[in-house]
């Protein structure tokens, strides 16, 4: 039988298709590519958005139509978040949420031996565990992804993902460190360690973020290890210390900002300002030392009660800080979040025009940032192999790089000297 994925959202949906693709495999299935013909469509769903939502449906409608015959499956935060709308949905065979991934297999075989439809979301209950997707190795990637935790905690006006993922529930470390370990002897020499609420990893088992990177970079063959989205508000001043002296911790900060204007941030029920954010950066900064660092985030636009002056001061934080690379998105109002009854709803038009022009003040801040960097020298993880000794790949501070390599695979970690940016990748010198 043969089955493809279609992933969306965060590198946690990334690991849980990783760990899906394992469990098919290892039960006769072969993973083919997105385009080729398949028995069985499965999407992994993101909800963030509602343009999420729209992606995950547009693509399994597409798969029914030019495969009539296929088991269909709608998988994910989605149909966790919004159950009777995901159960609504027709084009799907298998309509199933976030809890009980394993149940998928036992599903497809179901519905392949002529099971009529099946609808199984499993809503989120007090005091479940973590549940254990184990992966040995991932499709089409050369960094590995490993999911640490999994729940948040936190109520922040605009988001629907405690509603789709639940409270947090950590990992068990040695769990953790023998996947990492089977990685390594799989290949990998870069892991990224991915997660819900990175920061509360630890909450629930009396132990704690930093002391899992310091045992995870104690694996012999794992020579980069990179974090997940962080909570700034959450980085104390001895998590940033123990943190700056692992030396193989990429130094590349993605830090949740979502608006660089307190006032919206207030609204938004972040915990922090837009000061304290920054304080946070300058730790870093001073840990890491100024030139070997980097920032990436996400920033939300249009949230309701945002003004243009309130626009325009966000703008001007992301020139502060000196962002590597933004996500910039309009904001989307999700039913089952405070803000979706807030006042001040902005139009449509007017979130959209906000998006375009910050990611024009974004990408300013990003070739800033680049030019600074002309000249420096970095590893580069090889990825996507353009030609015999071209490849693509990023650096510790997530610079995406283009360079020829020769003698060298994907997979590998070579040394470089950055060039120009060229709007799209740095141009690199092998050393």
């Amino acid at each position: 039988m043969r089955i493809c994925f279609y992933t969306l959202g965060c590198k946690v949906n990334l690991n849980e298709t990783g760990a899906l693709e394992h469990l098919f495999r290892q039960n006769g299935y072969t993973i083919v590519p997105e385009g080729e013909a398949a028995d069985v469509y499965i999407v992994n769903s993101c909800t963030v958005t509602n343009f999420g939502d729209q992606k995950s449906r547009k693509w399994l409608r597409r798969a029914k139509r030019e495969n009539p015959g296929a088991v269909t499956v709608l998988t994910g935060c989605y149909p966790q978040a919004f159950p009777e709308e995901a159960a609504a949905f027709m084009e799907a065979d298998l309509v199933c949420g976030n809890g009980d991934r394993k149940a998928i297999l036992d599903n497809v075989n179901k519905l392949l031996a002529g099971h009529e439809r099946i609808v199984d979301v499993k809503p989120h209950e007090k005091g479940e565990l973590f549940e254990e997707l184990p992966v040995e190795r991932f499709e089409s990637h050369t960094r590995a992804f490993i999911k640490v935790e999994d729940g948040c905690n936190r109520q922040c006006a605009y988001c629907v993902i405690p509603r789709a993922r639940g409270r947090v529930r950590s990992r068990s470390e040695e769990s953790i460190l023998n996947e990492l370990n089977t990685l390594a002897a799989a290949g990998y020499r870069e892991v990224v360690l991915s997660a819900i609420s990175l920061p509360s990893y630890g909450q629930d088992t009396g132990t704690n973020l930093t002391e899992l990177v310091e045992k995870c970079a104690a694996v012999e063959d794992i020579e980069r290890i990179r974090l997940g989205s962080l909570d700034p508000d959450m980085l104390t001043d001895d998590a940033i210390a123990r943190l700056s002296r692992i030396q193989k911790l990429c130094p590349q900060f993605h830090l949740s900002l979502q608006s660089g204007c307190t006032a919206t941030l207030r609204r938004m029920r972040r915990v922090y300002t837009a000061e304290q954010y920054l304080t946070v950066v300058e730790k870093l900064k001073a840990a890491f030392g100024e030139n070997n660092i980097s920032f990436t985030t996400d920033c939300i636009c249009g949230f309701p009660g945002e003004s243009e002056e309130d626009f325009a001061e966000s703008c001007e934080f992301l020139r502060r800080v000196g962002f590597l690379k933004v996500h910039v998105f309009p904001y989307s109002r999700r039913k089952g979040t405070p803000a979706y009854d807030f006042p001040g709803q902005i139009h449509e038009r007017a979130k959209q025009d906000r998006s375009r022009r910050m990611n024009a003040a974004a990408e300013e801040v990003r070739v800033q940032t680049l030019a600074k960097l002309v000249g420096t020298e970095d590893t580069v993880l090889l990825e996507n192999q353009l030609s015999g000794t071209l490849f693509t790949g990023y650096t510790r501070l997530y610079v995406p790089v283009l360079v020829s390599a020769p003698g060298h695979a994907s997979g590998q970690i070579v040394r470089v000297r950055l060039g120009e940016y060229d709007g799209t990748r740095v141009k690199a010198e092998l050393l």
